[in-house]
């Protein structure tokens, strides 16, 4: 199964060698491409020898593919974790912005190179990220319907949820993370933009 696939690459991420891997071709990546940067300059930039790279890593792609779906396996876990345990849907949601803010603040090379290079995988690679994904827009699907269900909020289409979204996943293109507003007040900020699409005074009850 594709997500047994993505998890196990991403359980070999979570050493502290293959973390500097990522973050270094991550940012080089970032920088000038994927297609310019040689795997023999991730080892150098992130001081390893082609020997060492090697043990970590099965290939660039292998490489590619674990910078776009670490940060995602986390980012779904962590929201997992948020809709199992607070069942309101304003606490709910202001805790699920608030971790895919600090995920982008942290992760913002990651998210460019997965909005530019994903098509340098391969078909089957591909898939494995866009269900990620999918399983992301799942958790604020489940959200906005337990909250309808609930009278909390009002019905949300799939075409407004993915609109919601785009709202957090293209932040990384214009949020400046060295601007004056930290990740607590985007979120803040972002939060409210969500909790009022969603709400019932929207649909005019």
């Amino acid at each position: 199964m594709s997500e047994n696939r993505a998890v196990a690459k991403a359980d070999r991420a979570a050493s502290p060698a293959m973390r500097t891997i990522m973050s270094t071709a991550a940012g080089l990546f970032a920088d000038r491409g994927y297609g310019s940067v040689g795997i023999s300059e991730v080892g150098s930039a992130s001081g390893f020898g082609k020997g060492s790279l090697y043990y970590h890593i099965r290939s660039k792609e292998d490489l590619l593919f674990a910078i776009m779906t670490n940060y995602m396996i986390e980012l779904n876990s962590a929201a997992t974790e948020i809709v199992e345990a607070e069942a309101a849907l304003e606490p709910r949601v202001r805790q699920l912005t608030a971790s895919f803010v600090r995920t982008m603040f942290d992760n913002r090379a990651e998210m460019t190179v997965c909005f530019r290079e994903v098509h340098s995988l391969g078909d089957e690679l591909q898939g494995d990220v866009l269900k990620l994904h999918g399983d992301y827009q799942q958790i604020w699907e489940r959200t906005f319907l337990e909250a309808a269900e609930a009278g909390e909020g009002r019905a949300v289409s799939k075409v407004e949820t993915k609109a919601i979204l785009g709202m957090f996943f293209y932040s990384f293109l214009w949020v400046r993370t060295d601007g004056p507003a930290g990740p607590d007040e985007i979120a803040a900020d972002f939060a409210r933009i969500v909790l009022d699409t969603v709400s019932l005074a929207r649909s005019g009850n």
